[in-house]
């Protein structure tokens, strides 16, 4: 029994490694630009954050009232930053990039009447802007 269960094992074996062939890859040349571009090293889309403070001025559901509250505050201020962030279910519409906190507060003492349930939080931000004189 063994001796016939070892030469089963052995002519299976010599068999299987018995047969040669070819394989032909046919593939569209975009493949391999796929595969460079996955395979690149991005750096970080983000720039270089510090801790600070922003003024988060509202938040809502609907993205276009969160747009039409961002227009209105980059009219009254056009050089400061402003973010929409989606925290599910809310958009977050969150301006500034500011050091200290009474930098903060000033901002948001002057749109308080247009936007009253604003309050100053902590995050981290981005190196604020340096402006040519």
């Amino acid at each position: 029994m063994r001796c016939s269960l070892i030469i089963v094992t052995l002519l299976t074996s010599l068999y299987s490694f018995g047969q040669q062939g070819s394989v032909t890859i046919h593939k569209d040349s975009r493949i391999d630009a796929l595969v460079e571009k996955q395979g690149e090293i991005v750096p970080p889309a983000i720039a270089p954050q510090i801790d600070g403070y922003r003024v988060q001025l509202y938040f809502d559901q609907d993205r276009s009232v969160i747009d039409n509250a961002r227009s209105k505050f980059i009219s009254q201020f056009p050089k400061v930053d402003t973010y929409v962030e989606y925290t599910a279910p809310n958009y977050v519409l969150k301006v500034g990039d500011f050091r200290t906190h009474l930098e903060a507060e000033k901002i948001k003492a002057e749109v308080e009447i247009d936007f009253p349930t604003s309050f100053v939080i902590k995050e981290k931000i981005n190196l604020p802007r340096l402006e040519k004189e």
